[in-house]
Parts: C-alpha cells; structure tokens; sequence
C-alpha cells in the first residue's frame, strides 16, 4: 500500500499523477520543534517531512509513505501559512513585487529504504494592488497555504509573475522529482 501522509488537497491531487492508488493519514507533529533545533530553511523543511513520514511508518513499516513540507522564503524570512486573514495581507504585501523562493521537502519511505529531497523553486510576484489582495483574501483560499497564495489560483488572481523552475514545487508537491525517486522503489 502507498500513504500520503498529508492533509493537503493539493497535494492528494498532484499525488494522483504519480500513484493511481493510495490512501491518506494526517501526522500530528509539533513543526515549531524543527525552527527550534535547525537554523537553515532547507534543513527545517526536511526535518518537518522526515518526521511526518517517520510518524506514520513508525505504525505501516510495509507500506511505502510519501510525506512533505512546504515554505515561502523573502528576505531571510521564512513564511507559512498565516494565522488570519490580516496576516494573509500582510505576507501578500511583502511578496508584492518581489523575488520568492519556495522549498519543499519530501521523504519516501518503505521498510528501511528512505529518499528525501529538497526542491527550490524562484517565484517572481506582480505588484499587488490592495483590491487585488483583499478580493483574493476574501475568497478564503490564501488562509491554508504557505506564503498566503496558491499558484493554483493565478488565472483569476494574476500574483504570479513567473516561475523559474517547479510549478509543482509552488503548489506544495513536486512531482518531477518525487517521480524520479519513487523510481528507486520500483513503482
């Protein structure tokens, strides 16, 4: 069997590319733990995937689980999801004309075979007027998602400028490498 372990939407669909079936169990971890214990954005975002996937093979040591991380970093800054709907303004102010990059971590595991990685994607934003970023906040969809924005949803809020690299990896699941390294699991 195949688990994802993640409550992301977007991530069950982007995993449908890869796996036809599979089936979903949320980890319950404390993420504060890995800030505390890493300095380095990249090692914060493995850290949070390897203990989500950790936690559920831990209870499914045969089955083959793919768990993952997401984060938007500015300026030093890294960014999660916001509390509110006034700290989604807030981020989607900062990232306003902006150079973002965007990290996601991902580790597959199956009984004592482990691959992990790291994917950086740079994320140029258009110059965000306030009636733009309040219409997008007032839809609901920026209050689940790293950075306050889902790549998803640019054709009707125009954020995005461009992307250089993974369009996958913005949405929170880069398939172009997880498909590779799932390979290595004969799937």
């Amino acid at each position: 069997m195949v688990i994802l372990a993640s409550a992301s939407p977007r991530r069950k669909n982007l995993m449908k590319e890869l796996v036809p079936s599979f089936d979903i169990i949320v980890p319950e971890i404390d993420e504060s733990l890995s800030f505390l214990n890493h300095k380095d954005v990249k090692a914060i975002v493995h850290d949070i995937a390897f203990r989500k996937c950790q936690k559920i093979s831990k209870d499914h040591p045969h089955d083959l689980v793919i768990a993952a991380d997401t984060v938007v970093v500015i300026e030093n800054e890294i960014i999660g999801k916001p509390k509110d709907k006034e700290d989604a303004y807030r981020m989607l102010k900062k990232l306003s004309g902006k150079t973002h990059y965007v990290y996601t971590a991902y580790v597959i595991n199956k009984e004592e075979k482990t691959v992990s990685n790291v994917t950086e994607t740079e994320v140029i934003f258009n110059d965000l007027s306030d009636e733009l970023i309040n219409r997008y906040i007032a839809t609901g969809s920026p209050l689940d998602k790293a950075g306050a924005y889902g790549y998803q949803d640019n054709d009707q809020y125009p954020l995005v400028k461009k992307i250089n690299g993974s369009i996958t990896n913005v949405i929170g699941f880069p398939v172009e490498d997880i498909k590779e390294d799932l390979k290595k699991f004969s799937l």
